[in-house]
């Protein structure tokens, strides 16, 4: 199989512009991931998606492979898309460019169900939700999936709601106040409750025809692409992983990530 994973990145975030340059003891993020990707042992070869002349060059640089893309993609999909269709491969992988904490084996976690299932078209990774902070935040996507491991639903709700308490010592959460602004959830165990960690494994042959698909009513709600796979009777595999993500979407998040590596070496 030839699995290749692209990386999509782009200059202008509205809360954190010119992230991908962004400096971790002497590396940009984008470098980080790109050497992630490269060391994962089911991937061919890494490549990043990039609209901005100066990740560009910085990718070069340090020796990566660049493509340059069209300024007017929306999504990371159709700028991985455009990429995946000049070149050779079976799978693609669109690993986030802003999780330089990804691990090379988690990438392989989320590609082997396409080896071991030609029925499996896309995959996509979960985690478990370990406090209540995060349950509770709408960036933090959340993921319900059937006993076999395939998504029922996306959602930046915490998902399932557990209406009422006291039915048994399985019931994870428990409903507590929120200053008066409704009701949220606070954590005792997460046995029900897992993130969604946005990394996408495709056939490229079913890639190319999801990016060709139309935006659908509960993806335009919830701002989740990928529940157009779901509304138009696509399955995913979700895969469980130990893996914690952790995203950088803003400078207080680069300053957390620069903890976390001081601690790894």
């Amino acid at each position: 199989m030839n699995i290749i994973a692209i990386i999509p990145a782009r200059y202008d975030s509205t809360r954190f512009p010119g992230k991908p340059l962004a400096m971790i003891n002497g590396k940009p993020i984008i470098q980080y991931v790109w050497e992630a990707a490269s060391r994962a042992s089911l991937i061919s070869r890494a490549a990043i998606a990039t609209d901005d002349e100066r990740i560009f060059k910085k990718v070069k640089e340090f020796g990566g492979e660049a493509w340059m893309t069209s300024a007017h993609h929306t999504t990371g999909t159709d700028r991985i898309t455009e990429v995946a269709k000049k070149i050779e491969a079976d799978i693609i992988v669109n690993v986030q460019g802003d999780e330089p904490l990804i691990e090379p084996a988690v990438i392989d976690e989320a590609v082997k169900p396409l080896l071991n299932n030609s029925e499996i078209f896309m995959a996509t990774l979960k985690t478990r939700i370990i406090n209540s902070e995060e349950l509770n935040d709408p960036n933090v996507v959340k993921v319900v999936t059937d006993r076999d491991g395939f998504a029922l639903y996306f959602s930046r709700f915490p998902i399932p709601y557990v209406r009422e308490q006291g039915q048994g010592a399985s019931l994870p959460l428990q409903v507590v106040s929120r200053g008066g602004k409704g009701q949220g959830y606070d954590i005792n165990s997460s046995a029900l409750h897992c993130k969604h960690i946005g990394l996408y494994v495709y056939r490229k042959d079913f890639l190319l025809k999801f990016a060709q698909m139309k935006p659908t009513p509960l993806e335009e709600a919830e701002k989740l692409e990928q529940l157009r796979a779901l509304e138009n009777g696509y399955k995913i595999k979700v895969v469980e992983t130990a893996y914690q993500s952790v995203g950088v979407d803003t400078p207080e998040d680069l300053e957390r990530v620069k903890e976390i590596l001081k601690t790894k070496t």
